[in-house]
Parts: C-alpha cells; structure tokens; sequence
C-alpha cells in the first residue's frame, strides 16, 4: 500500500469494467441504481465519492471540494457490469426477484439491466450448504476452474473494450474456515487446487484468478478469501490492491457508530445484545450453522477492538456480547437489527439503550460496492497495492498488514480514509489539532 506523498495517478480513461461474484440484491440494486443515477432518476445517497466532500487546508482557507473533484475517479457513465452467478437470470430478472427495487423504477431500467446476463459460476454446496443451482461450471479441478475464469476475465475487458476492471465478491457467505497450511505460499496453494483440497473454497479461486488478471479484488463477505499469505503474496507480486472483509451495512454500522461515543465518554459496558431478523437469501444462507459461524466471527470482534478492554478493565472488562441471525422469510431484504445495550455511568449507575434498526440491507450495500469499485481502480491506477487498509471504512472485519489491530471506529475508519487522498494529492494531512489558530 506504500505510496509517496503527490503521488502520480494514470487518468481515469477509458471504460471501467466491475465484475461481481454474484447477482443477486446487492449487485442488482447496485447496478440497477447506478443506471438510475445515470438516467437523473436518482440520486446516489449513500456513496461517499458522488456526495463526499473533503476539508483540505486551514478551516479559515474555505477549501472543501467534492471528493471526485479532489481525486480523478471512473465517471459513471465509463462504467460496464459483467457477472457471475448460479442462476442464469438476467440482471433485470434477478433484480425483480430480489424484490428490493419497485418494478415501476426497475421497468425504467429494463434495458440495460436485461442485457447483463450472467456467466457460469464457481460453485460447490460443499461450502454453501442452502443454495443450489444449475448455472454451474465444470472442470476437473480447482486450478482449472481458475483458469476458465481467467479466460472470461480477458473476454470480458476485450469484448466490452474495458481500458480496466475491478472485481468485487458479493455473493453468499461461505461456511467458516481457518488457514490451512495449504494456503502459506503460492506453490502451495496452485498444488491445493490441483488437487482439489478441501481448504480451497471458490470465493479463493475468483480472487486467484483476478489477481493472477491484475485486477482489483474487494471481498464484501466474511469468508477467508484473499486474507491468506498465498494470495497476499500474489497481490503484492502483481501490483495488485486488495481490501475486505464483509460489507459494514446495518447492525455493525450502527455499533461503529455507538460503541466510540461511549468509550469517547468512558461509559462502561456490561453486555450488548444483538439480534437480527432476515429474510433474503442471505438470511437463507446464514440460517445454516456453519455460514453463520462465519458471520458471527465478523460480527463479534468489532466491539472488542474498539472498546479495547485489556486498557479499560474498569469499563469493558468481561462484557458480554451475544449475536443471532434469524431467518424469516416474510422479511425479505428489509433486516430488522435489535439491540439491547446494557450500560453504566458515574458510580457504578446502570442505564439501557434499546435500538431497533428497519433498515434495508442491499439499499445500504449498495453504495459501498460503488465507491469500492472506484477506490480500488484508483488505487490500481496510483500504484498502490496489497491489502488498502485506508478502505477499512466499509468493511466490519477490515483486513491489515500481518501483525496489525484492525481499526473499527467509523470515525477514525474515515479519517484514515480522507488523510490518505490527501496525502496522495500531496495535501497536508488534517489532524484537528488548531493551535495555528491561536498563535
């Protein structure tokens, strides 16, 4: 990720094409709402590189553009979707049956989206035990089904006449993993999917074959993807960004938010309870044990390391935090996340907060796929590469250096975000320290 400060960045020129491992509400409503966007049927709420604005200099300078003018970021317009999923509806078709768009709005959209129809997928049961389906391909190991992807990759930028892609995980949840010694180095790993090892699941062959492409790779769900030494390795070798994991959307958005403000007020905490009601496919998905193990994992270590209770044993100290997901199919993509926040003040005082968040979870997905997709083609562009831990801010376990503490406060996660465009347009880093203010 090193970069010197006024770094040189290629222009954005030519088309970008965004790849998604998977068709489903998210990419749907992603790709349905930027076609919106386009069409001035909307605007992009939520997306920090269409509405973001970024303070540079002395508050007294009055210099506060927008964040695409500040950087030069992929215009919409530049922008072509391609897909792969184990269906084979077409955007369009997907997007209806996800439910999470009106069919008035989505009918305003029907071309386009009607148009991307998605590749077969990588897909084994094996490792998402609730869905199935027939849009499948086949080889006859793992390092094979790398390679067909490989070749789509190329098909895909040659036939859409992309000058660049990105590609961005946005399928189910995998069941929960752990490294494997397989995963330690290249060799390793390319002999694994030859063998067709166990510890080689498909979210590892997509991002293998967009690294071995030199293409960007976002993982947006919490499986053990390109978080492993093979393929950090690989990405470093190629000049090849990479960030994850799992998209920070709705109950985990709401405790990066809540959990600073009390350690900022040295509040304690003795439990946080948090209960989720879902009933998309990706309720259906986490309703198996193992998928939800996984979620459970990325869900549960934010509070720990924002709270850090190893410095605050008074405060934090044994706190208890419990995490469900229940699937309701009812629900559909409208995600009730319920909290009950157990705390306490001056003298040992107890006090409750109670939240019950009906948020939509593509609607809040849906932005971040956006401004992943141009943050990581800038990235690319300025030369920058590994893990891209300044894009910490939209994932709920952000990956880092080996050795490093993620940082899960929203509010630094973003503060990170915007000093390191500074720092590549050669500004000075904001520290809101003042004191040239009252010399």
């Amino acid at each position: 990720m090193p970069v010197k400060k006024g770094a040189e960045i290629a222009p954005a020129k030519g088309k970008l094409g965004v790849l998604l491992v998977g068709l489903g509400a998210v990419s749907t409503t992603f790709i349905a709402g930027v076609e919106a966007i386009k069409k001035e049927l909307a605007e992009p709420i939520g997306s920090l590189t269409q509405m973001g604005a970024i303070r540079l200099g002395k508050r007294t300078d009055n210099r506060v553009p927008t964040i695409k003018e500040f950087v030069p970021l992929a215009d919409l317009d530049d922008l072509i979707f391609g897909a792969w999923d184990i269906f084979p509806d077409s955007a369009y078709e997907a997007a209806v049956h996800a439910g999470v768009l009106e069919k008035q709005l989505l009918d305003k959209l029907r071309q386009p989206l009607q148009k991307i129809k998605p590749m077969k997928a990588v897909f084994d049961q094996t490792y998402v035990k609730r869905l199935s389906g027939t849009n499948v391909k086949t080889g006859k190991n793992k390092l094979e089904l790398a390679r067909q992807l490989i070749a789509e990759i190329a098909e895909f930028k040659r036939k859409h006449r992309c000058a660049r892609l990105v590609m961005i995980w946005a399928a189910s949840t995998e069941i929960f993993m752990k490294p494997h010694a397989v995963h330690r180095d290249l060799k390793s790993f390319e002999q694994a999917m030859r063998d067709n090892h166990k510890a080689i699941a498909p979210s590892m062959i997509y991002a293998y074959a967009a690294l071995k492409s030199g293409v960007p790779f976002a993982n947006g769900a919490p499986n053990l993807t390109v978080d492993i030494a093979a393929l950090m390795t690989l990405a470093n070798q190629n000049g090849v960004p990479i960030c994850g994991k799992d998209f920070k959307t709705g109950q985990t958005l709401m405790k990066t938010i809540l959990a600073p403000g009390l350690k900022a007020r040295m509040l304690g905490l003795n439990g946080w309870y948090s209960t989720n009601i879902l009933g998309n496919r990706d309720g259906e998905v986490l309703d198996d044990p193992d998928s939800f193990k996984t979620k459970e994992e990325s869900k549960l270590s934010v509070l720990e390391y924002i709270l850090q209770p190893e410095v605050y044993p008074q405060l934090y100290k044994d706190f208890s935090h419990v995490v469900r997901i229940n699937y309701y199919p009812p629900r559909g993509d409208n995600k009730e996340g319920w909290d009950n926040i157990d705390i306490f003040g001056w003298l040992g005082y107890k006090m409750q907060i109670k939240i019950d968040f009906l948020c939509r979870d593509s609607i809040l997905a849906a932005p971040i796929v956006l401004d992943l997709a141009l943050f990581l083609d800038l990235a690319q562009r300025t030369g920058m590469k590994g893990v891209q831990e300044w894009l910490s801010f939209y994932f709920k376990s952000p990956m880092t250096a080996p050795g490093l503490y993620p940082e899960h406060d929203v509010f630094i996660q973003l503060m990170k975000l915007k000093n390191t465009l500074r720092h590549l347009r050669g500004e000075d880093l904001i520290t809101h320290l003042g004191l040239e203010y009252y010399d």
